[in-house]
């Protein structure tokens, strides 16, 4: 393969945008992909990960090619991007909590007082979360009970990371306000 400079990687992904032509992916595949498969090694991944990641990076490549603006970025500085934020995603999911062990059997009868301050608590945030304005309540309904990273959200809805991110921070603002 022939050493590319800024402009024709352009072009490649704008052959990729435009016309989902699979012989420029091949090429924009064959290089940047052990390219962001060594970054997440060297960025403490392991070979599975890095692996899985640059392959998740690589399809991303192919389905928002679209999204690509070269006024904003590079080609490989948007693709390392795209990298470093899977990569921060694939970390939190792998740290997300397991469910805890399902009891089997009778438990004893909890404390009603624990009870009823736990469903005013429950009320309490019911009514937080109620009260935020609508983008940011959205946003935190689908974070936190939705279960989906900030990428996710911004796949499903089309909005900016940053603009996920924000609102979210927002909301969480407000909320902690609102309970303190």
């Amino acid at each position: 393969m022939k050493a590319r400079n800024g402009t024709e990687w352009v072009f490649l992904l704008k052959k990729v945008a435009d016309q989902q032509d699979k012989d420029a992916f091949t090429e924009l595949f064959e290089h940047f992909a052990p390219r962001v498969k060594a970054f997440l090694i060297k960025s403490g991944a392991t070979q599975t990960m890095a692996e899985e990641c640059a392959q998740d990076v690589m399809v991303t490549v192919w389905r928002k090619a679209s999204q690509f603006d070269p006024a904003r970025a590079s080609v490989a500085t948007w693709i390392f991007t795209i990298a470093r934020n899977r990569r921060i995603d694939m970390l939190r999911r792998d740290r997300r909590p397991e469910p805890e062990e399902l009891v089997w059997g009778p438990e004893e009868e909890p404390d009603q007082l624990d009870v009823l301050a736990l469903q005013q608590e429950s009320d309490l945030l019911s009514a937080a979360i109620a009260s935020l304005p609508e983008k940011q309540r959205i946003m935190v309904e689908r974070a936190y009970f939705g279960d989906l990273t900030h990428s996710e959200i911004a796949e499903q809805t089309g909005l900016p990371l940053g603009t996920i991110k924000s609102r979210i921070r927002l909301a969480l603002d407000r909320l902690r306000h609102a309970l303190s």
